[in-house]
């Protein structure tokens, strides 16, 4: 028997400007995983709109080598608003 895809779901809630991740589930095809996804996380009608992706399409950076992968950001000084001077005539910054 084959085991049906991984999906991952987001869902957008009423009060959300952003998707946020509720969870997993197994589905034959995408229209399937919508479709459970729907009656699975929003059954009090919470969402306002559900992504499904399929968890072997997600690529995602290993926490073990967290301090390497961001290094190149640390050595961008210029990024950080500590990095200017701010006259005294501007306040409120």
């Amino acid at each position: 028997m084959k085991k049906w895809p991984l999906w991952e779901v987001f869902v957008r809630s009423k009060a959300g400007i952003n998707h946020k991740h509720v969870g997993s589930l197994r589905a034959a095809d995408a229209e399937m995983a919508l479709n459970n996804a729907r009656d699975v996380y929003t059954r009090r009608n919470e969402g306002v709109s559900i992504w499904v992706v399929e968890s072997k399409d997600i690529v995602a950076s290993d926490p073990d080598i967290a301090d390497s992968f961001y290094e190149p950001a640390a050595s961008k000084v210029y990024r950080h608003p500590t990095f200017y001077d701010l006259p005294d005539e501007v306040k409120h910054m």
